[in-house]
């Protein structure tokens, strides 16, 4: 059972007396919940099916309470990422069963502490990790996936954080061991991971970043990477033309023939990481062709050769680590880590766009056609935006319907 603090956010308290005063009218009151007798809902975002885009929407539903050693969170602010597109169209291994609430990473303000809760009290603004439920407007999740959050943090930097930071600071520090003067290998460079790979390697003196992205993020992004390719060129060429022994460590989120080809380019005693399948992502539903083909293009590993030819292959999955595994602990001090370098100045979240609740499905397309730099955000509070704003128009820009850029 739940237990209420003395003290409360100022922010939280309204809410609660607002419940408590008055039945909120049609579409909810100021917090988005609305009591039906006894029984208080919430708006989430809902996947009825796996398949395309038609599968989500706005629905309301049971608000959640903590049950002991979990936090209760009014969400703020909800990161979108690859995963999650993969997860709609069921195309991960063992998928949980629909209807479910999407989303693994959010920010807000804690509502209320289950039994045995400590460290925390109502009104700390937070990030946290969630199995699955984050895009709603209250959440409960164990505390040991909860962190707090710098003063000056947003919310919606706060949830761009955790998949991003933690996901690229054990691929390179954990894993691969990064030191001063190694060269990088980072697919994707513009998006999120890419991106906060890209400020972690110039926290290290003197290493190289090659880099992969769609041509129309190049200029955008060109500060951050050393040396800057198209997605569709040939990479490998032009790394070893730069770099004739190749590089230290290649982070791949693509797959399928990006494999071999980034084992080729590894250095004696590089290391290559997988941790993730982009490439089988092609249309709106999920392609067994494409699976398929991405499954034949990974390059068969032999032993031997990595024996011979002193390389390391690995793979990342954060999500499989901390629900699966039971590495909180390690994941904690990652977190801590990249929460000292934030407040040094030296990483920041970049945020490609903000999107209200009713606008995910066009805040998906947007990360499935590849066009955002850094992290979308599913902004609690936004209200939908109409297609063009009066600056942009002024300025004669059109944006996708719903976004809402950040200078």
């Amino acid at each position: 059972m739940a237990k209420e603090g003395v003290e409360k956010a100022e922010e939280t308290e309204q809410m609660i007396e607002k419940e408590a005063g008055k039945e909120p009218a049609e579409g909810g009151g100021g917090d988005g919940s609305h009591r039906l007798g006894d029984a208080q809902e919430m708006r989430a975002v809902v996947l009825a099916g796996f398949g395309g885009l038609n599968k989500l929407r706005l629905s309301r539903k049971a608000m959640p309470e903590p049950q002991d050693g979990e936090l209760k969170i009014r969400v703020k602010a909800c990161g979108l990422n690859f995963i999650d597109l993969m997860v709609r169209q069921g195309n991960i291994d063992n998928p949980p069963k629909t209807p479910l609430v999407p989303g693994f990473e959010c920010s807000g303000i804690v509502e209320a502490l289950g039994d045995s809760v400590k460290g925390y009290e109502i009104g700390d603004r937070v990030m946290a990790f969630v199995n699955y439920n984050a895009w709603a407007e209250v959440v409960c999740t164990p505390v040991e996936f909860v962190y707090k959050i710098p003063d000056d943090m947003s919310f919606s930097e706060a949830a761009a954080f955790p998949m991003n930071f933690v996901t690229a600071y054990v691929m390179l520090f954990e894993v691969a061991n990064l030191r001063e003067g190694m060269s990088v290998l980072v697919h994707s460079a513009g998006g999120g991971v890419g991106q906060a790979v890209a400020q972690l390697c110039s926290t290290v003196p003197n290493v190289t970043v090659f880099g992969t992205a769609s041509t129309f993020k190049h200029e955008a992004i060109k500060d951050s990477v050393t040396h800057l390719f198209d997605r569709n060129a040939d990479y490998v060429q032009e790394v070893k033309r730069i770099s004739a022994e190749g590089v230290d460590i290649v982070l791949d989120c693509l797959c399928g023939d990006n494999t071999g080809k980034g084992l080729s380019l590894l250095k004696p005693l590089g290391t290559y990481i997988l941790y993730g399948s982009s490439n089988m992502v092609t249309g709106e539903t999920k392609s067994f062709f494409s699976f398929a083909k991405s499954w034949w293009q990974v390059e068969k590993v032999n032993p031997i050769k990595l024996y011979e030819e002193n390389k390391v292959i690995a793979g990342f999955s954060l999500l499989n680590l901390l629900f699966k595994q039971g590495r909180a602990g390690l994941i904690r001090g990652v977190v801590e880590k990249l929460i000292g370098l934030y407040n040094q100045k030296k990483i920041k979240p970049v945020v490609d766009s903000l999107w209200a609740l009713e606008e995910v499905k066009e805040a998906m397309q947007r990360i499935h056609d590849r066009g955002n730099i850094g992290k979308l955000i599913l902004d609690v509070e936004k209200t939908p935006t109409p297609l063009v704003t009066t600056g942009e128009a002024e300025a004669g820009e059109s944006l996708e319907p719903g976004r809402q850029k950040l200078q």
